[in-house]
């Protein structure tokens, strides 16, 4: 099941590109800012937000993650013998270094 951070990682993924897609909203010249048109400006920031929303979500994945890890039982952990369990047999090493 999706978490709420994993919701909020795919809009913060999902804003720049709804934004950008929708050319009509910057499609102008005015305001201009520096002597550059709206329509360029307004991209280039978008390209600073993008890079922001992306870490964002970057940052809200690894927190979900390691949220989940930390709810899990260890199944990585190494179990530990049983004590009425047979031990393995210890084979001693060949005599010539294994040359023959």
């Amino acid at each position: 099941m999706a978490s709420a951070a994993r919701v909020l990682a795919g809009l913060c993924l999902l804003v720049p590109i709804v934004v950008m897609m929708w050319v009509p909203s910057y499609s102008k010249v005015t305001p201009k800012l520096g002597g550059m048109p709206f329509f360029y400006w307004y991209q280039l920031l978008w390209v600073l937000l993008s890079a922001l929303f992306t870490g964002t979500a970057y940052l809200l994945i690894r927190r979900d993650e390691a949220a989940r890890r930390a709810a899990a039982p260890s199944a990585a952990a190494p179990s530990a013998p049983a004590a009425d369990a047979p031990a393995a047999p210890v084979v001693p090493a060949p005599k010539d270094g294994g040359q023959a």
